[in-house]
């Protein structure tokens, strides 16, 4: 059995979420990736990260 000791929230701060372009930082021409799909692409990983996080921290 490989029990792994859970850090202390001090030791293991949630996750920070992305900063959402501003929108002059769209030029709208349809680039590919867009700063929207990079954005939205970091909000995934985070909402993941988050969801690990909180299975670690379920007190928090």
């Amino acid at each position: 059995m490989n029990i792994r000791a859970v850090p202390p929230i001090d030791q293991d701060p949630p996750p920070v979420p992305p900063e959402a372009p501003a929108p002059e930082e769209c030029c709208n021409s349809g680039c590919i990736p867009c700063v929207y799909d990079l954005y939205n692409e970091a909000m995934d990983r985070y909402r993941d990260e988050l969801k690990a996080w909180k299975a670690r921290h379920p007190e928090a």
